[in-house]
């Protein structure tokens, strides 16, 4: 099994990457995370969005799997699904679901904006799609879950889950808006996802493995929001790192091939937390708008900064990646100059290569190395070595530095906009 996954604050660019390379797998599976994460799709010059569904959905031969690790809002899902079948797309076929996966519930949404409300000041910048909650009710051991749909007591387990999250609301002083309605989607999309294949997906994974196939597990969201290892509190509420697709398929670590790590040329972040690298001026801006920096599953804009070596040190650490992807090359097209920051200026003047622990509580200046822009089109070159001396010059320096190999090179949104070379 090979793992995909993003080394940034998530919006790498992974849903691209999934897609060109489901052909070459059986299976696609992703491991963690919900509809708070959004993998864009550009295919034929049409742009998809899928929040749940493993982005291998567009390919009919490839199996896809949603692992014990996600947590589902069927709402979502069922629309998600009935647009690909009004597409044409095979996904009662193609798609399988874990009797494991957690269900998010019509409450989920609403304690996730009421607690989210209820730290002010210090809010973390949730997507408010009930995740948090969800997560919360697995880990106290009273969360639903797929297989749940299945068993004759499926609703008196509702009825007591739906008391239970009242009375929170109640306590958080939150009022409940429309619940008849969040109640009857919920229960449509309940009978809408009763015709889909749930499987015990460990078993299922693992005999994929048995027989010789090949497996991409698909992460959602980036290493550093990993609940464990991001920029904590500002983080989601999964393990989205290389771990995180062992416990989120039931998978054994001996079975990992390769660990492909996905970046950007820059950085990105959404919502809340630390960015050493994050720009304030113009030039932060004009990455905004080059890359159409919005989020696609909330619209909310992206804040923008250069790459940050430290933060991919660190993520290939946790993660042991093998193999570097490196997307949205073309957005720093006209840029004069490019830097990379190399090291964090600590408050006391200190420099240092590492993630602090306090990352989130003090101010973190970062030390640069500029390079020269290559001021050129780039997304129709079609090998590294057609490619400008000084963009070769940039991709050299990271590989240096971190030690790995970037064989893939994304240059536009569309799955022909890709260079692979040899390394």
């Amino acid at each position: 099994m090979d793992i995909l996954l993003g080394l940034q604050w998530g919006d790498e660019g992974k849903g691209k990457i999934v897609d060109f390379l489901a052909e070459k797998y059986h299976m696609v599976a992703r491991f963690q995370g919900g509809p708070n994460a959004g993998h864009t799709l550009n295919i034929g010059g049409k742009k998809h969005v899928l929040r749940q569904i493993p982005s291998g959905i567009f390919r009919s031969e490839t199996t896809n799997l949603i692992g014990n690790g996600m947590v589902l809002d069927l709402v979502t899902l069922k629309k998600e699904l009935v647009e690909l079948e009004n597409m044409g797309i095979t996904v009662r076929q193609n798609l399988f679901i874990s009797k494991k996966a957690q269900l998010i519930l019509p409450a989920h949404r609403l304690l996730d904006a009421a607690q989210e409300h209820a730290k002010g000041d210090h809010k973390i910048g949730s997507t408010l799609r009930g995740i948090s909650p969800a997560y919360q009710d697995k880990t106290g051991r009273s969360g639903l879950r797929m297989g749940d749909l299945h068993q004759k007591d499926f609703e008196q387990k509702y009825l007591e889950r739906k008391e239970d999250h009242l009375e929170k609301l109640k306590q958080l002083d939150f009022e409940v808006p429309n619940w008849g309605d969040l109640e009857e989607d919920f229960w449509d999309a309940v009978e809408y996802m009763m015709n889909f294949q749930v499987v015990d997906s460990e078993y299922f994974i693992n005999d994929f493995i048995q027989q010789g196939k090949n497996i991409l597990a698909e992460g959602a969201q980036g290493t550093l929001l990993d609940v464990d290892f991001g920029s904590y509190p500002f983080v989601t509420s999964s393990n989205t790192s290389a771990a995180g697709a062992c416990t989120g398929l039931g998978v054994s670590p001996r079975k990992i091939e390769e660990t492909i790590g996905v970046f950007k040329a820059y950085c990105t972040r959404v919502g809340s937390g630390p960015f050493p690298t994050e720009l304030f001026d113009e030039t932060g801006k004009k990455m905004a708008e080059i890359g159409r920096e919005f989020g696609s599953v909330t619209g909310r804009p992206r804040r923008c900064g250069w790459l940050d070596l430290p933060a991919l040190q660190y993520a290939n650490m946790i993660n042991g990646t093998t193999q570097l992807y490196m997307m949205k090359s073309d957005v720093l097209n006209t840029f004069s100059e490019i830097k990379i920051c190399t090291h964090y200026e600590l408050p006391d003047g200190t420099q240092t290569d590492k993630m602090p622990f306090e990352i989130a509580d003090m101010p973190i200046k970062p030390v640069y190395k500029t390079f020269k822009g290559w001021e050129k089109d780039i997304s129709e070159i079609k090998t590294f070595e057609a490619m400008p001396k000084s963009f070769q010059q940039y991709v050299a320096f990271i590989e240096q530095e971190l030690n790995l190999p970037i064989p893939l090179i994304s240059v536009g949104a569309e799955r022909d906009e890709t260079v692979w070379r040899k390394v």
